[in-house]
């Protein structure tokens, strides 16, 4: 018995380890924040080569595209959307097994040059690597939204 629950409370506060604190997210200075140095974060305005992820590049409207993507996520498993507003949305992808969280954000800035693109922003909030987690994710929105 005295196994049993020592497994537990092992189990549970690993498990509430997971969530990890909410990082300092948003558009600050026209930049999504950057990606730490860990690789389980990619971001379209990153340097690095290893973190950068193509922008979702779109045609049509701003809000065309804005809601397409809300949708998009509000069908993903274990998305829940945080903020949506007219240039900036921000979710959370919790994964089914270990309740690992994952934020993600999306930046619509002002077109520029007849160039009209959405930034990504996702990375992991604990661990070091998430074996490509957030790039597979963003790949699969991108492929949705482009169809």
């Amino acid at each position: 018995m005295n196994t049993q629950i020592a497994v537990g409370l092992v189990t549970l506060i690993f498990l509430t380890g997971c969530v990890g604190a909410v990082p300092d997210l948003g558009i600050n200075n026209g930049e999504l924040a950057p990606c730490p140095k860990t690789p389980n974060c990619v971001n379209s305005q990153a340097v690095g080569e290893k973190q950068y992820i193509q922008p979702l590049r779109y045609t049509g409207s701003q809000e065309d595209a804005r809601v397409r993507l809300l949708q998009i996520l509000d069908s993903q498993r274990g998305a829940k959307i945080l903020a949506a507003q007219e240039n900036y949305i921000r979710a959370e992808f919790t994964s089914a097994l270990f309740r690992f969280v994952d934020d993600v954000e999306f930046y619509f800035p002002k077109e520029r040059s007849g160039e009209s693109v959405i930034h990504i922003r996702s990375a992991s909030r604990i661990g070091y690597s998430d074996l490509g987690a957030n790039r597979k994710r963003i790949e699969r929105i991108r492929s949705e939204f482009l169809k």
